[in-house]
């Protein structure tokens, strides 16, 4: 009895240390996910808050290089923007166009208004009251154009905001700084509507550095915090820049508040800082479970089934071996997926700013100076629409690439039923596809822009093949335009030269020319099918996309 007494006794004391041990190795990886999982959710959000903020500094920015030698006292200046500004599908809450008058101005402002037939077309204060205008001495801003306009935003046209509290302030710095300015928070549409922020760009006569006005599009706080998610790990504040005690919190309705901070209160578990119109904003992240108690309640259960099995010492050994392996496979597979979402976003984020400077320079190319800006928007549009087809084609392929074929349809490039294809059905890589759709679509707008001069449809043979020329194979492709010449057809934009001549080749690692023959217009390209295929981009997308398999 004593020996099994003793046999007993150290059964139950190597059962308490390995249940013990058991529970301390629970608390401490659950502690340690929970972490990692938390850390990389945060990382996450303040990255796409950061991206969102891009996209709509970006919309500023292009909306104010649209305008060209713009009129102040002109009304309805957005009207030829809208399907432009609605494109870039944010959710902004009203765009505006606020005119910079001289005093001389402000009575032919007022008729314009009244001409545009908004519904108060007198020149008042911010807040409709009167405002005093045989006095004035110098320029005031104007709100003379919103976008959507409905019963609620129609009477907003005719508001003066120079002296406006908050967007006041942040015109004349905009002015200054010449460049996009975000104001402090504000309520938008109404004293007690939804809080948000406004961001301003100037815009400059051509020619001069007086400011004709400005471009304003407010959005809602929450949908700029991306606050709406029901099953994330934490909840968003931001720091209120006016008061550093209070915070701006918003609710699971997107209603956002501001609460004042005491001292007894917890302070965020991280901040991440985020810029958006010259300024940064900081982010405060609370955890809306607590890990540190989750993880022990989980200890504690795994020390109940420790103390239990105490009697059963193979079956505690095997229980304690199956729990270390199931945790131990579950931190890796979520490390593998931590590292693969890594891998994932640093991909996308590469793409898009890939994708932004591909329209950055076909926007900036496109509205050159001194263009007509009617034939640079449809030029604008139509190069904007090449590339989101082919963004549409890799994304169903999973960028894993795009049929050649596929690029010369109707939705991608003008009069595609003018065109006979002939050559092999490859698939070439995504970033060939994106030079090559740009080149397609330049050399189908300008081929039937020249014929459409001397009355003729056009007839276009495209070709391409491949090539095998000793340890190398080559790539060729060949356009070729019949019944037109050097003195019909129209000459190529300098945006269609620099990418005929430099960036497609450049891209494509081989050489270009373009000439006329008799009876034709002929565009030539020649590149090694390794840059045109790139095995080596669609194998590292495929183990992106890979399902991940935890390690034996």
């Amino acid at each position: 009895m004593v020996r099994l007494g003793f046999v007993i006794g150290v059964v139950a004391v190597i059962g308490v240390l390995l249940s013990g041990l058991a529970s301390w190795r629970a608390h401490e990886q659950e502690l340690t996910i929970d972490r990692i999982a938390l850390s990389r959710a945060i990382d996450v959000h303040a990255s796409l808050v950061q991206e969102r903020l891009i996209e709509r500094e970006l919309l500023a920015r292009v909306a104010s290089g649209l305008f060209r030698s713009p009129s102040s006292v002109r009304a309805n200046m957005l009207h030829p923007l809208r399907a432009s500004i609605y494109a870039f599908k944010t959710d902004f809450v009203i765009a505006g166009w606020v005119a910079c008058l001289q005093p001389s101005e402000v009575s032919e402002a007022s008729a314009a208004l009244a001409s545009a037939a908004f519904p108060n077309p007198q020149i008042r204060n911010f807040d409709d009251t009167p405002r005093d205008l045989h006095s004035l001495e110098r320029p005031i801003d104007v709100l003379m154009d919103v976008v959507p306009q409905n019963p609620e935003t129609a009477a907003f046209p005719g508001r003066s905001l120079d002296q406006h509290p908050i967007l006041g302030p942040m015109l004349a710095r905009a002015l200054q700084t010449r460049t996009s300015v975000v104001s402090d928070p504000i309520n938008l549409l109404r004293p007690d509507g939804p809080i948000g922020l406004v961001i301003a760009t100037p815009v400059f006569q051509e020619g001069s550095d007086t400011a004709a006005g400005f471009i304003t599009f407010s959005y809602q706080l929450a949908s700029l915090m991306l606050t709406n998610d029901e099953l994330s790990l934490f909840s968003v504040v931001l720091k209120d820049p006016r008061n550093p005690a209070s915070e701006l919190i918003a609710d699971d309705s997107g209603n956002v508040t501001s609460r004042l901070r005491r001292s007894t209160d917890p302070v965020p578990l991280v901040v991440r800082t985020v810029t958006f119109g010259g300024r940064d904003w900081s982010l405060g992240y609370y955890p809306k479970t607590n890990a540190a108690l989750r993880a022990q309640k989980l200890a504690v259960v795994v020390a109940a089934i420790g103390l239990a099995l105490t009697s059963i010492i193979c079956g505690l050994f095997g229980y304690v071996v199956y729990n270390n392996l199931r945790l131990s496979r579950e931190i890796q597979v979520r490390i593998s997926f931590e590292r693969r979402l890594t891998a994932v976003i640093d991909e996308l984020n590469h793409r898009v700013k890939n994708i932004l400077a591909v329209i950055q320079s076909i926007v900036t190319r496109t509205l050159r100076h001194g263009s007509d800006i009617e034939v640079a928007r449809e030029l604008l549009i139509g190069r904007i629409h090449a590339m989101s087809n082919v963004v549409s084609l890799l994304s169903e392929s999973q960028w894993q690439g795009v049929k050649l074929r596929g690029l010369f349809e109707a939705r991608a490039i003008p009069h595609a039923d003018r065109i006979a294809v002939n050559g092999p059905d490859i698939t070439v890589s995504a970033r060939a596809a994106q030079s090559l759709s740009l080149l397609f679509f330049e050399l189908a707008s300008h081929s039937d822009e020249g014929l459409s001069l001397v009355g003729k449809h056009p007839h276009i043979v495209v070709h391409w093949g491949i090539e095998d020329e000793g340890s190398e194979t080559m790539f060729r492709f060949r356009w070729e335009e019949f019944n037109t010449s050097a003195a019909t057809r129209r000459e190529d934009s300098d945006f269609g030269i620099i990418l005929l001549d430099r960036v497609a080749p450049e891209a494509l690692g081989g050489v270009s020319k373009r000439y006329f023959t008799e009876a034709s217009y002929v565009y030539e390209l020649a590149a090694p099918m390794e840059t045109v295929v790139d095995m080596a981009e669609r194998d590292r997308t495929t183990q992106i996309s890979a399902p991940i398999q935890p390690k034996a």
